[in-house]
């Protein structure tokens, strides 16, 4: 049977658009999504669980709930160009928001830098 995954709370709400604000400085558009996520590594099945979709800079992120108290979340630029945090679960959701919108500002920085160097051949 699968697992019945509460949706997103206010409270979950608040924590993540709060810290995306003072990541961009300004109030970014947080949609409530569905993802199906294969809970654990030898699930067949991919279960239904809540979560928050926003894009910003190019970037699209990606932050769901898997349970009571956990929460996965990964960034990408195009569908292969996908990051994760290094870790499989949080069971806190300001610290999943928080180190998923520090590794981008990371990777975001590393690509500025990037940038202008392939455009000086």
């Amino acid at each position: 049977m699968p697992q019945q995954i509460h949706p997103m709370t206010d409270t979950e709400r608040w924590i993540v658009s709060s810290a995306v604000k003072e990541r961009y400085g300004r109030e970014v558009v947080i949609q409530d999504v569905d993802t199906e996520i294969r809970l654990y590594i030898d699930d067949r099945e991919l279960t239904l669980c809540p979560g928050f979709y926003w894009n910003e800079r190019g970037c699209h992120f990606v932050l769901s709930k898997t349970g009571d108290s956990r929460y996965r979340s990964m960034f990408f630029y195009r569908i292969r160009d996908r990051f994760a945090t290094g870790r499989e679960e949080y069971d806190d959701i300001g610290d999943c928001v928080t180190t998923l919108l520090k590794m981008q500002a990371d990777e975001e920085a590393k690509r500025l830098v990037e940038t202008p160097a392939s455009g000086n051949s």
